[in-house]
C-alpha cells in the first residue's frame, strides 16, 4: 500500500497518509508527515502541505529535518498569500539551517516575503545580501530583478536602472528577461529619462512575442510618447492599446489620456472620433463615459453629453465619477437657475462615500430648495452637511447659514437664531460672519415682541449662495 502511495503522488493518496489512524511509532510518524509536505509542496496541493509540515515542526522540534522542513512550511504559506506566517518560518529556518545554499535559500524567500508585505527597504537589504553572499548561486537572478524592483517601489528609479540593467546584461536569456527590461523602461520613465525609454518599449512585443507585458508595454509607450511630446504618435498608440486591449486595468487611463490630449490641441474631428469610440467601447467603462461628457460637453454638443451622461447614471450609478459628474452637472444647473435640476442632481451627488463631495452636494440642494421656497427640505439637506464627520469648515458654516434662512422662513425665531449665533461666532469667513450678526440682531428683536409679526422684517441673503464654495 505505501510503495503504491509513494508511485502515485494524488491529493487523495497523501491525504490517507495524513489522517491515517494505524498506530505507528514516533519516527514513523515525523516520516509520514515529512514526506507528505514534501510532496505536497512539490505537487502544489498548499493547504495539505501547510497542514502536515506545521503538525511536523510542532511535534518534532528536534528532528534534523526541522529547518528543511520550516523553508518547505513558508513556501506553502507564502503560496496561500500568509506573508506574515511565511516570514516567521522562513526566520526560524534560517537559525535551523546549516547547509549555506539553503540558509542562503531562506533568506531569499525573506526577501520574496517582506515584498509581499510591502516592506520595501527589508526586502531590498534582504535581496541585496543574497546576491552579495553568492552571485553565481542559482537565486542571484531572482534576488537581483527582486531588488531592483524594490528600489522602484521605493521610489528610487536611478539604483532601479541600474540593477535592472545589470540583470539583463548578465542574464538576458533568463525568464525573467522581459519583465525585467519592462520594469526597466518603467523606472526611466520614473527618473524622466522617457528618450531612454521609448526603444525598450517600441521593440518589446517583437523582442518578446510571447510576454504577457505587452499590453502594458503599449499602454506605456502612448504614455511616455503624450508625455515627451509627441501627442499624436502617443494617441495613435494608446487607440491601439485600447482596441486590443479594451478591458485591461489602464483602459480607463488611456482613454482619459486620449481625451485630456486631444483637448489640449483643440482638434474637433480627433476629439470626436474619442468620443465614438469612448461611447462604443466594450465593454463600457466609468471612466469612458465620464470623459465622454467632459468632451462633448467641451465641444459644444449637450445632446452628445447628454447620451453619455444618460449611460453614465444607468449603467454606473454608485462609481463615484458618477456622482462627481452629478455635483459638477448640479453647479451648471444652478448657475442657469434650474433649481429643480440643481436639486436633483446634487441629490445624486450626495450619495457619493467621499465627504467632501457629500457635503458640496447636500450644500447645493439645500440653496436650491431654499430657491424654491420648499424650506423642510431645504432644512433636511443643511442638516445633512452638519452630520458629516470630516467637513471644511467654510462649507460647515455656509450650511448652518443656509439653514438659518430656512428656519427663518418657517417662523421658528429661536432655531433661526441658534444657527445664526454659531456662524457669528466661528465661521472663517468675514463677510459671511457680518451677515450672520445683522440676522442676529433681526431675530432677537422678534423674540422680544413674542411671537413677532406675520412675516419677519426685510432681509438680505448672503451674497454666495450656500451650496458654492468661496
Amino acid at each position: 500500500m505505501k510503495r503504491c502511495l509513494a508511485m502515485v503522488p494524488t491529493l487523495a493518496a497523501l491525504l490517507v497518509l495524513l489522517v491515517a489512524v494505524a498506530p505507528v511509532s514516533a519516527l514513523e510518524e515525523a516520516d509520514r508527515l515529512f514526506m507528505v509536505g514534501e510532496r505536497a509542496l512539490a505537487d502544489r496541493f498548499y493547504p495539505v502541505a501547510r497542514r502536515a509540515l506545521e503538525r511536523f515542526v510542532a511535534q518534532y522540534p528536534k528532528d534534523p529535518r526541522g529547518g528543511r522542513a520550516l523553508l518547505m512550511l513558508g513556501k506553502a504559506r507564502l503560496a496561500l498569500n500568509d506573508s506574515q506566517s511565511a516570514l516567521e518560518a522562513f526566520a526560524r529556518a534560517q537559525t535551523a539551517l546549516t547547509p549555506p545554499a539553503e540558509v542562503l535559500e531562506a533568506k531569499f524567500w525573506q526577501a520574496e516575503a517582506l515584498f509581499r508585505l510591502k516592506r520595501f527597504p527589508e526586502a531590498r537589504t534582504a535581496y541585496d545580501e543574497v546576491v552579495r553572499t553568492d552571485a553565481a548561486s542559482p537565486l542571484a537572478p531572482e534576488a537581483l530583478y527582486g531588488l531592483a524592483w524594490s528600489e522602484l517601489e521605493l521610489k528610487h528609479p536611478e539604483p532601479a536602472v541600474t540593477a535592472f540593467r545589470d540583470f539583463l546584461t548578465t542574464w538576458p536569456e533568463h525568464a525573467l528577461a522581459s519583465a525585467a527590461t519592462f520594469q526597466l523602461a518603467r523606472a526611466l520613465v520614473e527618473a524622466k529619462r522617457i528618450p531612454e525609454a521609448l526603444p525598450l518599449l517600441s521593440t518589446f512585443p517583437g523582442k518578446y512575442p510571447s510576454s504577457k507585458l505587452i499590453p502594458d508595454a503599449q499602454f506605456l509607450l502612448g504614455w511616455a510618447k503624450v508625455n515627451n511630446g509627441d501627442t499624436r504618435g502617443g494617441v495613435a498608440d494608446l487607440r491601439a492599446f485600447l482596441k486590443t486591449n479594451p478591458s485591461h486595468e489602464q483602459a480607463p487611463e488611456a482613454q482619459r489620456l486620449i481625451g485630456q490630449t486631444l483637448g489640449k490641441s483643440g482638434n474637433r474631428d480627433e476629439m470626436l472620433e474619442s468620443y465614438k469610440a469612448l461611447m462604443e467601447q466594450s465593454p463600457p467603462t466609468a471612466e469612458g463615459l465620464a470623459e465622454a461628457v467632459d468632451i462633448a460637453t467641451r465641444l459644444s454638443r449637450p445632446k452628445d453629453a447628454e447620451a453619455a451622461w444618460r449611460r453614465l447614471r444607468s449603467q454606473f450609478p454608485d462609481h463615484a465619477l458618477t456622482r462627481r459628474l452629478a455635483l459638477s452637472q448640479a453647479n451648471a444647473a444652478f448657475k442657469q437657475k434650474n433649481w429643480k435640476d440643481a436639486s436633483a442632481l446634487g441629490a445624486i451627488a450626495a450619495q457619493s462615500a467621499e465627504d467632501a463631495t457629500r457635503a458640496d452636494a447636500w450644500l447645493l440642494v439645500g440653496e436650491s430648495e431654499l430657491k424654491l421656497r420648499r424650506f423642510p427640505q431645504a432644512i433636511k439637506a443643511f442638516e445633512a452637511v452638519g452630520a458629516i464627520n470630516d467637513v471644511e469648515a467654510g462649507a460647515r458654516y455656509r450650511a448652518l447659514a443656509g439653514l438659518g434662512l430656512a428656519r427663518e422662513e418657517q417662523k421658528e425665531w429661536k432655531a433661526a437664531l441658534t444657527a445664526y449665533e454659531a456662524v457669528a461666532g466661528r465661521s472663517p469667513d468675514s463677510s459671511l460672519r457680518d451677515w450672520a450678526r445683522e440676522r442676529v440682531t433681526a431675530m432677537k428683536a422678534l423674540l422680544k415682541t413674542g411671537n413677532g409679526p406675520t412675516a419677519p422684517p426685510k432681509r438680505s441673503e448672503p451674497d454666495k449662495p450656500a451650496g458654492k464654495k468661496s
